[in-house]
């Protein structure tokens, strides 16, 4: 099955994934999914060939920082590879702009190997958000 990863403006598909696999799978409450990011973030949706929505993930920027967030692929698609082509695609976005130096994330404990596979390494203590245990994680670019 081919699957196409591409910038999207189509933030209510990328909402609708993240609502089902952070609300409604993770329990993650509303009021912490939703913030004031999305207007300024780049947004990345992986669809299959039909057009049905299965990935996604944003970028945003924090001085030479590039923030990557809100990564999630639909439960059908897990453990294809597609989490892994989100990340590289963020990243490559990223490489794009000069100034940024750095990206950055905040993985959920279960990922911290599947982050550090991809060049990541942990700073900092564990911290809570949405109910779920964090750390911060940075690899240059």
């Amino acid at each position: 099955m081919t699957v196409h990863i591409s910038k999207t403006t189509d933030i209510d598909a990328c909402l609708s994934l993240r609502l089902d696999v952070f609300v409604r799978e993770q329990m993650v409450p509303m009021d912490e999914e939703l913030d004031d990011l999305d207007p300024v973030s780049t947004h990345f949706l992986a669809q299959t060939e039909d057009g049905q929505n299965i990935g996604t993930a944003r970028v945003y920027e924090q001085g030479h920082i590039g923030k990557i967030g809100r990564v999630c692929v639909a439960k059908s698609h897990r453990g294809t590879g597609l989490g892994k082509r989100l990340i590289e695609t963020c990243l490559n976005d990223l490489r794009t702009r000069p100034h940024i130096t750095q990206a950055k994330l905040g993985a959920q404990n279960h990922a911290i190997s599947f982050y550090e596979n991809l060049g990541f390494r942990v700073i900092g203590g564990e911290y809570m958000d949405g109910g779920i245990p964090h750390h911060d994680m940075v690899r240059a670019l």
